[in-house]
């Protein structure tokens, strides 16, 4: 049967426009008419939405940074939650038979308000289950539960964890990689202060790494090879290089860790969900931490030991598999069976429970 399907796509970085997209493209596969809404900070420098037509923009909500760290007065007085209720509450919800949420609050909300099933698709939605989570105020973990509510989560993480949540999506381009290893190293840490970064890697002459940041064309500054944000360009990199420096979000450090790259991570301070990260990947055993932009925590992580690759199975195409058999209210048969996939030889923990 062929559905009208609202998608809410969250633009606070690449990797919910990324899923997204992989998403959207195999819906309309199935011959199900898709309709998109983005909301956060502004994607079209980054990415040529009209790709998604039809779509629309909205303001939306997310949050402020500034030198590595969440600034939450300033995220607060950015919020324009009038808008943002307005947004809600114009939104024409008449016509769809569900709406699909990666973690965009104004489709999610919308969708509640209107008693229309909706599925909430992404990393952030794991957080509804017992995985790994700092301990911080209660009410900030009540605002992430609460940001993007959905009558049915999709949770995603590098492990199960025990719990009903699915393998990171990892997309089609980086599953086309051939693994390498070269001697050089990605960076990208957004978050943080592009003078610091260049200082702290500027700290092991030897090593030479690519630095993809906000430059309109590519230079050398000496270790250092600044390259514009280019996707085509990364995902070659990031097949070919010996491991990965970046902020502690999730996306990035899945396509690492399913091409079997080390990663060093740096959580955006105050952001409880990388920090929480940090404490899957230090519980997992994949991954390095740092907690300043540390010159000699760098240099040990170089010295260390390379991972297996963990070789994440297909999620988009199973996941629509599920949606089409609209069995939506229950996640864990699809966990169960996506961590039960052929994995490579690779670790492949129980079946997840229901």
């Amino acid at each position: 049967m062929s559905l009208n399907i609202l998608l809410g796509v969250q633009t606070t970085g690449n990797g919910h426009i990324v899923r997204s997209r992989a998403l959207r493209a195999g819906l309309l596969e199935r011959g199900h008419r898709v309709y998109t809404l983005f909301s956060g900070p502004s994607a079209r420098q980054r990415w040529p939405l009209e790709e998604f037509a039809p779509y629309h923009v909205c303001h939306g909500l997310t949050f402020a940074s500034e030198g590595g760290r969440i600034r939450y007065l300033r995220t607060a007085r950015e919020a324009r939650l009038l808008r943002f209720l307005r947004d809600v509450h114009e939104l024409d919800w008449r016509g769809y038979d569900l709406v699909i949420s990666d973690y965009e609050p104004i489709t999610a909300y919308m969708a509640k308000r209107r008693g229309l099933h909706s599925l909430g698709m992404g990393h952030l939605y794991a957080f509804a289950h017992d995985v790994p989570k700092v301990r911080s105020n209660p009410l900030i973990h009540g605002l992430m539960n609460r940001f993007a509510p959905v009558t049915t989560p999709l949770g995603m993480h590098w492990h199960h964890f025990g719990q009903a949540i699915l393998p990171p999506s990892v997309p089609d381009d980086v599953r086309a990689c051939e693994p390498l290893r070269r001697d050089f190293c990605v960076v990208y840490l957004p978050f943080e202060h592009s003078e610091a970064v260049e200082q702290f890697l500027a700290a092991c002459p030897g090593i030479d790494f690519h630095v993809y940041t906000h430059v309109d064309r590519e230079r050398r500054s000496g270790n250092r090879l600044l390259r514009p944000i280019q996707r085509q360009a990364f995902v070659d990199d990031l097949a070919a290089c010996r491991g990965v420096i970046c902020n502690a979000g999730f996306s990035l450090v899945s396509e690492a860790l399913h091409l079997g790259k080390r990663v060093l991570v740096k959580p955006l301070v105050g952001q409880i969900e990388q920090e929480s990260n940090v404490l899957a990947l230090q519980q997992l055993a994949l991954g390095e931490v740092m907690h300043s932009l540390d010159a000699q925590v760098l240099r040990d992580w170089l010295d260390g030991t390379d991972i297996a690759a963990q070789n994440y199975p297909p999620v988009i195409a199973p996941v629509i598999d599920w949606i089409d058999a609209g069995e939506w209210d229950d996640p864990a048969a699809l966990a169960r069976s996506l961590w039960a996939a052929d994995r490579g030889g690779t670790h492949q923990p129980a079946a997840a429970e229901g």
